[in-house]
């Protein structure tokens, strides 16, 4: 068609043309109005390709009636002139039959129309539940089409939150209070994680109404559960013995417990109240102490547990080694008080009583203070922490402290995305790795900060430039 309208144009413009320019001019006329028609109707058919899957969907057609109706009106009107054209292949024909070019021009504008109602209507889901912000719009599409279902949503947990793979809506676990399995219930007992852990969420929790509202219940409910479990298994470490307690509760809450008790007797140590008057002696017996809970459990692991329970027991001992490599920080640095910054600059976790109804899980790091956000982190693997890890998360939570963000540099491959993670498991906080590309554009960021501002989770910008 280029080439055609190239030879038309060089026609036009030699001196020869005169005997044929009625005819050159009339070409040139019907190939710019075939050009033109064919753009439009190009237009027309991406639209009607990418709207035509979310217009089949009852549930969409119930819940934007007036847009349905229009949609259709054009689907009619594209499918009568794809038969016509079927009818008779010939392109300048097709194309410029009287109205073809009107008809495309104003099916373009409806669309345009449809396309923004549609946007209108995920941003309007997307408030009622702000983790819907970091799921493209097919994504959502995909879970708003089967929202008569409420079970439909299980292969998209994984999306909107860090480590629940699915809902127990009945019989999905062994440990779930219903034995048999139910297409139908609207119930939801507990989450699992990926790694088949189960953490019940409490009474009363029913997928009904809308998809968002229901979702957002559940994301209180994993909150409110995770923070109840977690002083109950500090209620519970008490008076027992720690290579017992180690098998009675969820990995994540036993990493939190393991880190209050430990500050605590580390703190006791340093106080001069492990071994009375005496600090660095208390300190001495506390890495003792410190290396036989490690024993223990190296003990452990060594037998005969299941997947899960070693995936639990690994992270806990990642953590753990830590622990021990900071009191024999402790040690051969002097360190005689808990005012000193040697243990200042350290992760350290406290339970508050008097946060809250029944108190709440604080953590600090030099001055910046953070409270647990209970996000399910499910029986996920811990980094090793080095030296070099440590002054990240200071660095890190000493920016959040001030409001500011921070950029790990270095590298490809050295663990700066790792590292920003295994600081927002620290502080038991949703993660959002995103791997930035070209496609990226101010709307996109602007969503995604509309997200991050509503739920209070971590963005990780990879490769941002």
């Amino acid at each position: 068609l280029e080439d055609n309208q190239a030879a038309l144009q060089t026609m036009l413009a030699s001196r020869f043309v005169v005997g044929i320019r009625a005819q050159v001019e009339g070409w040139d006329k019907k190939l710019s109005l075939l050009s033109e028609t064919l753009d439009e109707w190009l237009a027309v058919q991406r639209s009607w390709m990418y709207l035509e899957s979310i217009f089949g969907a009852p549930d969409i057609q119930k819940q934007l009636p007036q847009e349905t109706v229009q949609f259709l009106r054009v689907d009619q009107s594209w499918k009568d002139i794809m038969k016509k054209t079927k009818k008779r292949p010939n392109c300048i024909e097709a194309c410029t039959a009287d109205g073809v070019l009107g008809l495309f021009q104003e099916a373009n504008k409806v669309l345009e129309k449809i396309q923004k109602s549609l946007e209108d209507y995920l941003e309007t889901k997307r408030m009622g539940f702000p983790r819907f912000y970091f799921l493209s719009n097919d994504e959502l599409l995909e879970i708003l089409a089967q929202t008569r279902n409420v079970q439909a949503v299980q292969p998209h947990m994984m999306k909107c939150f860090d480590a629940i793979k699915k809902l127990d809506f009945g019989g999905e676990h062994e440990s779930s209070p219903v034995r048999t399995k139910d297409e139908t219930s609207v119930d939801i007992y507990g989450m699992i994680s990926s790694e088949g852990e189960y953490v019940t969420l409490g009474k009363n929790l029913k997928a009904r109404g809308e998809v968002e509202h229901w979702l957002s219940s559940v994301e209180k409910a994993m909150v409110t559960q995770l923070r109840i479990l977690c002083k109950e298994a500090l209620d519970d470490y008490e008076g027992r013995d720690r290579h017992q307690w180690v098998f009675d509760h969820a990995g994540q809450l036993l990493i939190n417990v393991s880190q209050i008790t430990w500050a605590r007797g580390a703190e006791s140590a340093l106080d001069g109240e492990l071994v009375p008057g005496d600090p660095r002696k208390g300190i001495s017996t506390w890495f003792d102490q410190n290396v036989v809970w490690l024993s223990e459990l190296c003990r452990l692991v060594r037998g005969d547990l299941t997947k899960l329970q070693r995936g639990s027991l690994v992270a806990l001992i990642t953590i753990d080694v830590h622990n021990r490599d900071i009191i024999e920080y402790l040690i051969n640095d002097g360190t005689t008080s808990k005012t000193d910054f040697s243990w200042q600059m350290r992760i350290r976790y406290y339970w508050n009583p008097s946060v809250g109804t029944f108190g709440d899980l604080e953590i600090f790091q030099v001055t910046a203070r953070f409270l647990c956000a209970y996000e399910y982190l499910g029986a996920s693997f811990r980094l090793v922490i080095t030296p070099l890890s440590d002054r990240c998360y200071m660095t890190l939570t000493g920016a959040l402290e001030l409001k500011l963000g921070g950029a790990p540099a270095g590298p490809a491959g050295t663990g700066k995305t790792e590292t920003t993670k295994d600081l927002a498991k620290a502080l038991s906080r949703q993660c959002v790795v995103f791997n930035c590309g070209d496609n990226l554009d101010y709307k996109f960021m602007g969503k995604f900060f509309k997200g991050l501002a509503q739920c209070g989770a971590w963005a990780c910008f990879d490769e941002f430039n």
